[in-house]
């Protein structure tokens, strides 16, 4: 089965319907990449939007863990608040959350539930990244697959895909030394979202580029 992989869509609600036009849910598996929340104008709609579409196509969809779903869970758990995560694009998933208690606490629990990656012979998909790190799973690893800067493993045998750091141009980016494909396209920066159609074995089959909403983000 061909994949369709989304990059992190960072609250970006319209982008992100814009791009599903494009999926095929009967002949795909849609795996978005981590980093539903923060800095856009439609965090708590575009959680909604996947646990809908999860609920519509169970065996059609994975949602990944990002490390602003994890810093999210942080802030709102026992051991927060989590202040450092206000002032990289928590801040405004706290005030669209503002006054919506009972849904804050729905979309916790689904967040809670999100795996750190998907894989199957060929391919790996999370967030950040397999690197050279023995805890790559730990959520709180800076070298992890929710947070790793910098190059990737070369796994044997399999294509990563991964978001969280993004391109500098708002197209995606194959490193050939790694394997690795680079999904985050800088949505929330007015870079655009792109849903990249894979194949089972993670061959680039075509992309589909959609313009940031002005809807989703404040331009200067």
């Amino acid at each position: 089965m061909n994949l369709f992989v989304i990059g992190d869509v960072h609250g970006c609600s319209h982008t992100f319907r814009a791009v599903l036009r494009h999926w095929q849910p009967e002949q795909e598996l849609l795996v978005q990449v981590g980093d539903l929340v923060d800095r856009g104008h439609g965090v708590p709609d575009c959680v909604t939007l996947a646990r809908e579409l999860e609920a519509a196509h169970p065996d059609r969809t994975v949602f990944l863990l990002g490390n602003h779903e994890h810093a999210m869970m942080r802030h709102y758990g026992p051991h927060g608040p989590h202040r450092p995560w206000l002032s990289w694009g928590g801040q405004t998933t706290v005030d669209q959350y503002r006054g919506r208690p009972q849904l804050l606490r729905e979309h916790l629990a689904w967040l809670h539930e999100r795996p750190l990656f998907w894989t199957n012979d060929q391919v790996v998909v999370s967030h950040a990244g397999f690197a050279g790190t023995p805890t790559p799973l730990e959520p709180d690893d800076p070298n992890g697959v929710l947070w790793r800067r910098g190059p990737l493993l070369a796994l044997e045998n399999r294509r990563q895909v991964v978001g969280h750091t993004p391109t500098p141009d708002g197209k995606i980016l194959l490193d050939s030394l790694t394997n690795a494909l680079y999904v985050d396209t800088g949505a929330y920066l007015n870079r655009g979202l792109i849903g990249v159609r894979l194949s089972a074995a993670g061959e680039v089959l075509a992309e589909f580029a959609v313009p940031t909403s002005p809807l989703d983000i404040d331009l200067e």
